[in-house]
């Protein structure tokens, strides 16, 4: 599931979800199951990395719009 091109970040939440649910409700075998969770491990840090990206970009801009506040006062 996970891509070496970029998932959007609903697609790859929607994703994990899915392994999620399947994961709980399924009576998967032992191989099928360490595959799903692989699936899920790097979706997970995938969506992790997207958020902490906004997250640093939402820190910029916040700090730059406190500069300008500084500034304009």
């Amino acid at each position: 599931m996970a891509t070496s091109k970029k998932e959007k970040f609903e697609d790859a939440l929607n994703n994990l979800e899915t392994i999620v649910g399947e994961l709980e409700s399924k009576d998967l075998d032992l191989e099928q199951s360490l595959e799903m969770f692989e699936k899920g491990v790097m979706l997970y840090k995938d969506c992790k990395k997207q958020l902490e990206k906004v997250e640093k970009k939402i820190s910029k801009l916040s700090e730059s719009l406190k500069e300008e506040e500084l500034i304009e006062e």
